[in-house]
């Protein structure tokens, strides 16, 4: 893989990734690491590639085995990243779950999982990493939502509810964490570049087909796309974007 030489606006910051053993964490993992970035890669999955690959593009990381819906995992991370490099500046918050059901057969069990893996996961994540962004004075927090919240894709009623939870999250949050040299952005992707925990697959060709046309690039979305916005809402310069979702998705939803 050719590696690009890029500006290191992120020389010796931590970041804290979690699901990023595979697809899109894995890609943001990479390119933090260009920037400069210490990347401290959080999963409950075996995430060596993921190291391998940082070491790839001549980055530092350490691995951690994080279940993010465990407070004591979720402590645990903040304590040895600490621990390891004395702060906390990034949190790009890439775990979650997506599954595709009729609403009339959703069970009680897959809701809850739904909302415990995509919500709660997200607000055990950033309590635990706040008070060490707020003793610095600086934080990014960068949190992966979905563009079904914009488009009302049917099938997905428990998943898209939490995405856009993920969006009113961030942006609660922001009007709090701000005075603290602290921001909290959320990202919308589109289907095509939605990974599945369990398997690290895409979503299935037919729904591809689907989705294509009605983007305005005529590519599925790629991990390295997303991740040249998570690098940028990382950077110190970003520092006035607060608060806010970016949607990356081709141009599906134009919201």
């Amino acid at each position: 893989m050719q590696i690009h030489q890029f500006e290191r606006g992120l020389q010796d910051r931590i970041a804290i990734v979690t699901g990023a053993a595979v697809g899109n964490g894995r890609a943001f993992c990479e390119r933090l690491a260009q920037e400069g970035a210490i990347i401290v890669i959080a999963d409950i999955a075996d995430a060596s590639d993921t190291l391998k690959a940082i070491q790839d593009v001549g980055g530092t990381a350490i691995s951690l085995h994080v279940d993010v819906t465990s407070p004591d995992d979720v402590q645990m991370m903040v304590e040895k990243t600490i621990e390891k490099f004395g702060r906390i500046d990034i949190l790009v918050h890439n775990v979650g779950i997506y599954e595709e059901e009729p609403f009339e057969l959703i069970s009680y069990e897959q809701w809850q999982r739904m909302m415990n893996v995509n919500l709660n996961g997200l607000f055990l994540a950033v309590k635990a990493v706040l008070p060490a962004m707020k003793e610095r004075s600086f934080g990014r927090i960068i949190a992966l939502s979905s563009d079904t919240v914009w488009l009302g894709t049917p099938y997905l009623v428990h998943y898209v509810t939490t995405k856009m939870g993920v969006i009113g999250f961030v942006r609660s949050l922001s009007s709090e964490v701000g005075k603290y040299g602290i921001t909290a952005n959320a990202i919308t992707v589109g289907l095509t570049a939605i990974q599945r925990m369990e398997s690290g697959s895409r979503v299935s060709s037919s729904i591809l087909e689907h989705i294509l046309p009605a983007q305005s690039v005529q590519r599925a979305d790629e991990p390295e796309d997303i991740a040249n916005v998570v690098a940028f809402l990382a950077l110190p310069a970003s520092g006035i974007i607060n608060g806010q979702t970016i949607n990356v998705d081709g141009g599906v939803a134009r919201h």
